[in-house]
């Protein structure tokens, strides 16, 4: 886990209620069918929609590190999606700092991503006409920070990362393990409540993986953010997560400490995950 055992994190940040994702041309025509338990198959055979997300009531606390973790097409990254409404949920309420964010209007979802949570991407998301000065300083440039405090701001997180020196590179000049640091302090450098981390170091290397994994449990144990990080690897999600949740078709399977997850799966499917894990 990244955070000490003697860490009370009891100051719920984000609240998940009731969620439901259809994607289909119509799905709130499906949604008693799916609520009364259609199987994923039948409702896409009978109605040509599909179900992304079942049923998800979830609490985050402030502070926490949220590992959302589950196979290819279990719904991880539709859910990650949803915290900052990049994608709406057929149903559900999806609650930040006590605002139900689906009651948002465009300008003011706009004002909550740029202030409130930010967001680091797979495929590292840089600008490749930009350098990495001005990459990390991007957020700021949009909030509206003058140019000297931006670059001050941004310099200090380029080097806090790792990459002194870099300010003047471009992203084509850069190894993907120094891309993804990019991100980070770009993520970082806006200094929001909230960071989405969607399986930021699959793209990497075994071992330079393990270097961003070891660079980031020691960030946050200065920085004390609230991280929802998405990951398909049992490991990863035991290393970095004070609790996970998995997923499976849709639906949270089990959400619990990484100990108990160990001890106690709570299903066969769980089991097979955690079967070769030594503890």
């Amino acid at each position: 886990m990244m955070n000490d055992s003697n860490i009370a994190m009891t100051q719920p940040i984000v609240e998940i209620k009731s969620l439901y994702k259809v994607f289909g041309k119509n799905p709130k025509s499906v949604l008693k069918a799916v609520k009364q338990g259609i199987s994923k198959q039948a409702l896409l055979e009978q109605t040509g929609h599909t179900i992304g997300l079942f049923d998800i009531n979830l609490t985050i606390n402030r502070g926490e590190v949220f590992v959302i973790m589950g196979l290819s097409g279990s719904g991880k990254s539709t859910l990650i999606r949803h915290f900052n409404r990049m994608i709406d949920p057929t149903v559900g309420e999806i609650i930040i700092d006590g605002q139900n964010i689906i009651q948002l209007k465009q300008s003011q979802l706009e004002a909550f991503r740029r202030h409130k949570i930010a967001m680091v991407f797979q495929n590292f998301g840089l600008m490749p006409h930009l350098n990495i000065l001005d990459n990390v300083a991007y957020g700021l440039k949009i909030n509206g920070v003058n140019k000297t405090e931006r670059y001050d701001h941004a310099k200090r997180w380029i080097n806090i990362v790792g990459l002194e020196g870099y300010d003047l590179q471009f992203p084509m000049q850069l190894s993907g393990g120094q891309k993804q640091r990019v991100g980070l302090a770009r993520a970082l450098a806006v200094d929001t409540d909230i960071l989405l981390m969607d399986e930021p170091f699959s793209a990497l290397d075994p071992l330079i993986r393990r270097e961003m994994q070891a660079q980031l449990i020691e960030l946050q144990s200065n920085l004390h953010k609230t991280i929802i990080f998405i990951t398909h690897d049992l490991d990863e999600a035991l290393k970095m997560g004070d609790r996970i949740a998995i997923l499976k078709d849709g639906k949270i399977i089990q959400l619990d400490t990484p100990e108990e997850i160990l001890k106690n799966p709570a299903d066969d499917y769980v089991a097979d995950f955690v079967r070769d894990v030594k503890f």
